[in-house]
């Protein structure tokens, strides 16, 4: 892994305006991402983890302006993403890539494998006629070990490994740098996970690729990532590598997270940690610390006031006021 910067992300927020109905005012907004702030650096793959409905998926494709974003910077390549124009974003989404989460419906039905792939070579101008599109087109399939002769089948002829290995060949069509996966692997099944998995490592290494990969299973995020962010209900709660998050948690919420991860040896003996509660609403979240209503270690200054995310040591941040910082 290289120490180069190649995406910055600072105080990025994505909010819902929530309506009372047909053409009615603005009643409140739905913080869906709530100022986060991390870097990712060159060949690295960073997780994002954190319970359904924290805002993970939201911030993904807030990154790549699919989503306009409320406020924040996106810095690649020494350009903030959002202040760019249409063509000069159009340019840079070359360079930034993303695999949807469900491989059928991100695929368009009535568009030959082919065409799906080869559409974006055509949009970016990258090959001069139809001869260069097939043979490039082929080159993919065969990248992502699918046959060079399903270039003219549709997407529902395929299984869903298959389609998604075709999901992961266009998003590899214009050679990017980075590229988001949005749980990429949740809808297979767990035998095909692990190949998709496999494969997703493999092109990180031929490529020189680098990932955002957002996952709600601990187990492919810790198999997967050099470093590990958890997200709850918006804000960005721990940061580390993957072997220091994972063996030395120090957020409550991690705790109980990776407390849940299934052993498959019922010999050993795990304390699970229950979460008490429901996760609140993003439309109006706690004061202060987001955790705090289901945190057996809150204390008042949890209720009153919100923590920063700080370094504790050995690039390890967590936010939370019962940590101390080590700078």
């Amino acid at each position: 892994m290289k120490d180069n910067l190649l995406l910055r992300v600072k105080k990025l927020k994505k909010y819902f305006p929530v309506r009372g109905g047909l053409l009615s005012k603005i009643t409140g907004y739905v913080q869906a991402v709530d100022e986060i702030s991390f870097d990712i650096k060159e060949g690295e793959t960073l997780g994002l983890v954190g319970e359904s409905g924290c805002g993970k998926t939201t911030a993904g494709r807030t990154i790549i302006k699919l989503l306009e974003p409320t406020a924040g910077e996106v810095i690649f390549g020494e350009k903030n993403i959002f202040e760019l124009r249409k063509e000069e974003l159009r340019k840079i989404r070359s360079n930034i890539q993303i695999i949807f989460q469900d491989p059928f419906s991100s695929l368009n039905p009535r568009m030959t494998v082919g065409d799906i792939i080869g559409e974006s070579l055509l949009i970016h101008k990258i090959i001069k006629n139809k001869k260069e599109k097939e043979q490039r087109v082929k080159e993919l399939l065969e990248t992502v070990g699918l046959n060079t002769g399903h270039v003219t089948r549709y997407p529902h002829e395929f299984s869903g490994g298959q389609r998604q290995r075709i999901g992961i060949a266009r998003a590899l069509a214009l050679n990017p740098q980075l590229i988001i996966c949005d749980e990429p692997v949740s809808a297979l099944d767990v035998s095909i996970q692990a190949q998709v998995i496999n494969l997703l490592e493999d092109l990180q290494e031929k490529f020189n690729l680098t990932y955002l990969f957002i996952a709600h299973d601990l187990s492919i995020v810790k198999h997967i990532s050099d470093r590990v962010a958890v997200m709850y209900l918006g804000k960005i709660v721990e940061l580390a590598s993957t072997n220091e998050l994972y063996e030395n948690p120090k957020h409550p919420y991690t705790e109980a997270l990776l407390s849940a991860i299934p052993i498959p040896d019922p010999t050993i003996d795990i304390k699970r940690i229950i979460l008490e509660g429901d996760v609140p609403s993003p439309l109006n979240p706690p004061s202060g610390c987001h955790f705090h209503p289901r945190c057996k270690y809150a204390e008042t200054i949890c209720k009153e006031k919100e923590p920063e995310l700080i370094d504790i040591g050995e690039e390890h941040y967590v936010a939370c006021h019962l940590r101390k910082s080590k700078k």
